[in-house]
Order: structure tokens, then sequence, then C-alpha cells
């Protein structure tokens, strides 16, 4: 197994305490700030799952620049036709676990990224249709759209869509925006209320906020399998809702307005996963009350008590880990080192006769790392090749093991795979 493979592995399985830490700490700082504006709590969920990626990257690239290739060069082969592994049960163990996490996640990793390609191909066809261009209520939105984003400051074109085939308007892209508009909304709402879902969704394109999302779907991607993942990002949205939607009511001067229009989406939501920002995202109730009576919320104390737990554990798992961690970079297994190992002489007898095999050897590495004493474990068949293997294993220099920092002998397993070719 390489050691890419291995050191992810561990990532992989290391993100599990991390991620419950990170969502715990975004947890406490949101209860903190809630009844603080929405852009700060906004600011701290962002930070919350950027750390949720940052953390296991930052890792990652350190095990493969150094515990990654010290923990895997006892497995490597030796560059000669006799090889040779050096390893014990458990560790092969270890990394069959390993490769058995790292295979699982790839698969699902790779279904929801399927998943994620197939939405955005889905939603660029979408906004590439052309709709009915000689449709009045098109040309009448385009028109109010194109009014909206000049009082928005945007210099930017924005598009309009009319689709027979959403409940709820949609928009995408950042270079080349496009809003999509049921056709039932723009025929059955009236003017003033499709106007301010098109003053919220003109929020959206102004803050960027299409780039956020697809930044966060890439990383719900990669972490799929931490809850404490997907409730950040859903905080994220709800954040970035209720923003776009102060937005848009500071643009129009009329709150009220826009709640009423959200109200008219209540009955057509939809709860699926989404690409693209639609102005049914988050709770509609929740955002129709922040709009017209924000009330001060209280703090649940059993939740918080129960959180203050949670925290207070991650933080102990934490500590433990670290002190692990520390504990670890002190201890070694005993490595060879190839650049002081010889060639091991193939029996000319042997030669000759065309013998193979495998010789299982048990060697005792001293704490100067040289051989001082081995046996056969298990014979190749051939008296020949097992004294030559044990004659071969003698010729080579290995750093000793650790333990807390200080070199010491160390029984080790190798096989002699004797291979003509």
């Amino acid at each position: 197994m390489s050691s890419f493979i291995f050191a992810l592995g561990l990532t992989l399985m290391h993100f599990l305490w991390q991620g419950l830490l990170l969502g715990c700490a975004t947890a406490v700082i949101l209860t903190l700030l809630r009844n603080s504006r929405a852009e700060y709590r906004y600011i701290v969920a962002c930070c919350g799952l950027l750390a949720c990626l940052a953390w296991p990257a930052l890792e990652l690239w350190q095990r493969l620049g150094n515990d990654a290739a010290a923990t895997s060069a006892s497995m490597l082969a030796l560059p000669w036709t006799g090889r040779a592994l050096t390893a014990d049960a458990d560790w092969f163990n270890l990394r069959d676990a390993l490769r058995g996490v790292v295979g699982l996640w790839s698969v699902c990793a790779a279904v929801l990224a399927l998943r994620m390609v197939a939405g955005l191909l889905w939603i660029d066809r979408m906004a590439r249709q052309p709709g009915d261009s000689n449709h009045s209520a098109q040309q009448r939105l385009q028109r109010e759209l194109v009014q909206l984003a000049q009082r928005f400051g945007m210099t930017r074109t924005v598009r309009l869509r009319l689709l027979d085939t959403l409940a709820s308007p949609i928009t995408a892209g950042w270079w080349r925006p496009v809003v999509m508009v049921p056709t039932s909304l723009a025929t059955g709402m009236p003017p003033e209320l499709l106007q301010a879902l098109l003053a919220h969704e003109l929020a959206h394109i102004q803050r960027h906020d299409y780039l956020i999302n697809l930044l966060q779907n890439v990383i719900e991607t990669l972490l799929f399998y931490h809850p404490a993942v997907w409730w950040i990002s859903n905080r994220i949205r709800v954040e970035r809702e209720l923003i776009a939607d102060a937005v848009a009511a500071s643009q129009l001067g009329e709150p009220r307005r826009l709640a009423l229009a959200l109200s008219e989406l209540e009955r057509l939501r939809f709860s699926h996963h989404q690409l693209a920002q639609a102005a049914n995202g988050g709770d509609l109730m929740k955002r129709i009350q922040y709009l017209l009576r924000p009330a001060p919320q209280s703090l649940n104390w059993k939740a918080a008590v129960a959180m203050l737990g949670v925290a207070l554990a991650c933080v102990s798992i934490y500590t433990e880990a670290t002190a692990a961690d520390k504990n670890a970079s002190g201890n070694r297994r005993a490595l060879i080192d190839f650049s002081k190992c010889s060639k091991p002489a193939w029996p000319e007898g042997a030669l000759a006769a065309q013998h193979t095999g495998n010789v299982q050897l048990n060697f005792l590495v001293g704490s100067d790392g040289k051989v001082k004493d081995s046996k056969v474990d298990r014979s190749s068949g051939h008296p020949d090749l097992d004294e030559a293997a044990r004659v071969g294993i003698t010729k080579c220099q290995f750093k000793p093991a650790l333990k807390a920092g200080k070199p010491l002998e160390t029984w080790q397993k190798m096989q002699y795979v004797w291979v003509l070719e």
C-alpha cells in the first residue's frame, strides 16, 4: 500500500474527532452571537467550515512529508530480485483497515462528486435555454431586473429565464449570472411581490454567494461522513438567506413586501439539495419573522449544558491525541537503510538447479542498527537459499527502533522472495 493511501486513511480517521471539536467550537460561538447580526454568524460558520477542510489538509501534507515516509519505509521492497518486506501481523491489519476506509471513502465521494457535476450540468442546461422570448411576462421581468440591478449598483448583465420546470426562483452563474424564474410565479404572483423575490436573487449575485455555495458542496463531498460538516454548512445557508433578505429589504425599503413574497413561496417550498441559490432556501417562516419582527433569542440552558459537556469532551480528546502524537514522534520501528544494504549472493548450486522459494526470517536489530542474530521461521525448502538469506540480512544496516527517543533492540521479520528472472 502506498504511503499516500496510508496517510489519507489516518487523516480521514483523525478528522472524526477534529470535526467534532470544530463543530462544538462553532456551535459555542454561534450561540454567543445568537442575537448579533447575521453577517457575524455567517463569517463564523464559514470559518468553521474552512477549518474543517484546512485542518485535515494540513495534516495530510505533513504526513506525506514526514510521518508517511517513515511509516511506509518498513514496507518497501529491496531493490533486487530477492526482495524483502518487513512488518508484523498487526501492522498489516492496520494497513488493511485503512485501505478499506480509503476505498469506501473514495467510492462515496466519487458518487457525490458525480451528483454535484450532474446538478451543475442541469443548471447550465437550464440557464442556456432561451425561454419564451416573446412572452410578455419575460420581457417585463427582464426590464425590472435590469432596473433593480442598477439600484444595486451592479454593472454586470444579469439575464432572466422563465422556465416551467422550476418551483422557485434560482440564481446560477458568477461571471454571467442568470436568474431563472418559474413561469407559474411570473403569471400568478403579484408583480410587486415578484419584484421582491428578484431583489433577493440580486443580493445573492452581488455577494458572490454562488461561488461560496460551490465551495460548500466541494467540502461536503470530501467530508461527507462527518455530521458536523453538514450542520455547519446548513448554518451557512441559513445565515446567507437572512443576509440576502436584509440586503433586498434595504434596497426595496419595504421589508413587509419581501415577507409577503416569502409567504407566497411557503406553499411551493421543496427540500432537495440545490447547487444554486434559491429564494426558498432556509426556514421561510423564521425568515419572515426575522424581517417583520426580529425578537431576541433566549439561551436554551439545557442545550447549552449538553453542548458544553461535548465541548469539554472534545478538548480532552484533542489533548490526548496531541499527547499521543508527541509520544509517537519519539517512537519508531526499525527501518532499513537501503544505501547500506548489499545485494545477497545467490548460491551457485541453487542458481544452477534453478531453485526458488520464500524464506521468512526473524532477526534481532541491535541498538546500533546492526543485525545481531537471525533464525529461519519458515524455510524455502532449500537450505542453501535459507542460509543465503541469513547471510544477506547481516549485510544490511538498519535505523534502530526508538522508544521515547532512545534506541533499543527489537526483533523484526523479513521475507526473502527468491525469483529467477
